[in-house]
């Protein structure tokens, strides 16, 4: 399914409109906040042998129903989990819904059919001083890699679990803390290493198999890591880099060669591989969704500059967007309808018979 290429579709697609959503994510909501080259809504994954099957919201409830699929990682997870409500949402206009959070985990409940589709905000899978839900963005980057626990427990009873974790990771190093707490390794008052960001995660993707193969329900959980998100954060990369860089503003066409961008890194994809091949040699099965190659042709399916700012800029922040609007694009998250919801086509193949 991950071999292909996108086809222009303006009769099948989208599958829904941003508007009927109303669960829609700000994150994702590119039109309501500005954009009206919309070309980006009507592309459609065709895998070379075989044919995505359509979304059908209805056969995936009934494979839910009294069940929970949760998705647990960061905010490209999180951008696939809004993708998945929008699409269960509005093909079910008669169904009662609604949406409850506690912490870090977000559930939205279908009552008739008593089935949730959940989020938990793990960007990083283990325990890490990024784990708030909303206060998160702190430099000095620490993980706990070898302790998951205290995430697991509000998702080890999930039916399907779709895992991810990746950009949080791409930096030079980070701190792996062995003992003591993360407010005392800011300070130095800890015991922890720096290491390079792969050897790190190498680490935490280890104690997250470990902890599936001693504790899932191989007969009644199904596992799923959905495969790195890529960005697009230098336009030089497509256009020859000959040009100013101006991340994917201003972009409205995929890429049509093939074409993988300087922030996709394989040797993480090749350590999430490798644990996989472990635990199914262990008789865990934990399917691959793999979407970053799929992904890489669309520079221009993210939210730019029409996008919610959570925060007033800074008198810096202003100038700068003044001299250079691409400085504040976001080139890293998609906009919904778009990209995640053939992520969620590609899981659907998986859930529901065909």
């Amino acid at each position: 399914m991950s071999s292909g290429r996108w086809v222009y579709d303006d009769k099948a697609y989208p599958l829904y409109k941003e508007s009927a959503c109303k669960f829609m994510s700000d994150q994702a909501a590119c039109q309501k906040f500005g954009r009206t080259d919309l070309r980006y809504q009507h592309w459609r994954w065709q895998p070379h042998g075989c044919d995505l099957p359509r979304f059908d919201a209805v056969k995936l409830l009934r494979e839910l129903r009294n069940k929970r699929l949760a998705f647990v990682g960061d905010s490209l997870n999180r951008n696939q989990w809004v993708s998945m409500v929008c699409l269960i949402d509005t093909a079910t206009p008669t169904l009662h819904k609604y949406m409850s959070g506690n912490g870090s985990l977000v559930s939205f409940r279908i009552l008739e059919y008593n089935a949730s589709v959940e989020f938990y905000w793990s960007p990083l899978l283990v325990e890490s001083n990024s784990d708030h839900p909303v206060h998160h963005r702190i430099a000095d980057r620490v993980v706990r890699a070898g302790s998951i626990a205290k995430h697991a427990t509000r998702w080890n009873d999930a039916d399907v679990l779709v895992f991810n974790s990746y950009l949080w990771w791409r930096r030079p190093s980070m701190k792996v803390l062995w003992a003591g707490s993360f407010a005392a390794a800011a300070h130095g008052r800890a015991v922890y290493e720096v290491t390079d960001s792969l050897r790190a995660f190498e680490l935490a993707i280890r104690t997250w198999s470990e902890w599936l193969e001693r504790h899932v329900d191989r007969a009644r959980t199904r596992l799923f890591f959905t495969s790195m998100s890529p960005t697009h954060l230098h336009s030089d990369e497509w256009e020859g880099g000959a040009a100013k860089n101006h991340r994917c503003l201003g972009e409205t066409e995929p890429i049509p060669r093939q074409y993988r961008g300087r922030d996709t890194d394989p040797a993480f994809a090749r350590a999430v591989e490798e644990q996989v091949r472990r635990l199914g040699a262990r008789g865990v099965d934990v399917r691959v969704i793999n979407v970053t190659q799929l992904s890489e042709h669309r520079k221009d399916a993210h939210p730019s500059v029409h996008r919610r700012q959570w925060e007033p800029p800074t008198e810096a922040q202003k100038r700068a967007r003044e001299r250079d609007p691409s400085s504040d694009a976001d080139c890293i998250h998609w906009c919904l309808p778009g990209v995640p919801d053939v992520w969620n086509q590609m899981l659907y193949a998986h859930l529901v018979p065909s």
